[in-house]
């Protein structure tokens, strides 16, 4: 069967493929548009996909969204190899696509999220993927993702999806916590601090943050010659250097910074007609790109209040640096029957 210039372009359009591809598609099938894009599917898509599936994929997406329905929030991970891949409209909405599958499956892993239908589609992910693969050009991979089911989620996308954060709340007696977890969320996407407080500062971070600043001070003639006590009490003194950029508690607060990020959160809680009484965290550091990733490690205590609106130690825990960063704060009022607690995941 014969085709036209018109029916390669037609092709093209429904496949995202190149034009030499589509014609040699309709060349292989006859001319019978179904039959070439199966074509596509079965020859060129797996090929392609199998060939670029060794590249590296340092580039991609962060993307948090949270169904107006429901409520269940989602964020998620995709990489690729290219900054202008990237920003490109056809991997845009795959990348939401995948969020929207994390949130109506809620899938177990990214395993499990590979074998869940694609949107507006009768295959899976995993087989949606090779065709994606072929028509946006570059290799695709999906990291990792983070669903909340319950409760309040609110999500916030920095910079065109260079930043996703995800945060959840958990409210009691009416309260309307959502402007505080977006402004914590801003915060930390903002200036993305290492630690929630001071108090989670492990002793090998500030061992060796201090022998950084003696080392230094060694080096400057000026300060070579003072004796070691006065070094130690000057270290002593940087470190609430340390602390106000590392730790997000004693950081500035970027929309005010008249005042910390303490004493915001506890303005926030007597607004709401209480007081801030406990501020505690579960954290760790989130990831750099994967060309810049440096390997750090923080230990966390995550609280949450009990029935009586106590705070009681959940867990403790040592998790490494790359992608997600889980911190969660709760603050426990004057008026028990009213507590706010916020858990919220971050990717870089």
């Amino acid at each position: 069967m014969a085709f036209t210039a018109q029916d390669v372009k037609t092709l093209r359009e429904m496949t995202n493929v190149g034009m030499m591809d589509c014609k040699k598609a309709l060349t292989e099938t006859d001319g019978d548009m179904d039959k070439a894009v199966e074509w596509l599917r079965e020859k060129k898509g797996l090929a392609k996909a199998a060939k670029k599936a060794g590249r590296i994929a340092a580039e991609g997406m962060a993307y948090a969204d949270v169904c107006p329905k429901c409520g269940v929030g989602a964020v998620v991970e995709v990489n690729c190899e290219t900054d202008f891949c990237a920003k490109s409209e056809p991997f845009v909405n795959f990348v939401k696509d995948i969020c929207h599958v994390v949130i109506n499956d809620n899938p177990a892993d990214v395993e499990a999220l590979l074998n869940c239908k694609y949107p507006n589609s009768s295959l899976t992910v995993a087989e949606t993927l090779p065709e994606k693969v072929m028509s946006i050009g570059e290799n695709l991979q999906i990291r990792r993702f983070v669903r909340y089911a319950e409760n309040t989620s609110v999500a916030y996308v920095h910079a065109g999806g260079k930043i996703g954060v995800l945060v959840n709340l958990a409210v009691e007696g009416g309260i309307d916590a959502t402007a505080i977890g977006k402004d914590v969320a801003m915060q930390i996407a903002a200036l993305n601090p290492r630690f929630w407080d001071k108090s989670d500062v492990t002793e090998d971070v500030l061992a060796e943050e201090k022998k950084i600043a003696l080392a230094l001070m060694d080096q400057d003639p000026k300060m070579a010659s003072k004796p070691q006590q006065v070094k130690e009490k000057i270290v002593m003194g940087k470190m609430n250097k340390f602390y106000e950029e590392n730790c997000l508690l004693q950081q500035e607060f970027v929309k005010d910074n008249s005042m910390t990020v303490e004493k915001y959160i506890a303005s926030a809680a007597k607004a709401l007609g209480g007081s801030s009484s406990s501020l505690l965290t579960q954290s760790v550091s989130p990831r750099a790109r994967a060309l810049r990733r440096r390997k750090r490690t923080s230990r966390s205590r995550g609280r949450s209040p009990d029935e009586h609106g106590q705070v009681s130690l959940q867990n403790s825990l040592i998790l490494k640096r790359p992608p997600i960063s889980r911190r969660s704060f709760c603050f426990i009022q004057k008026d028990r029957r009213k507590s706010v607690c916020l858990f919220f995941f971050i990717i870089i």
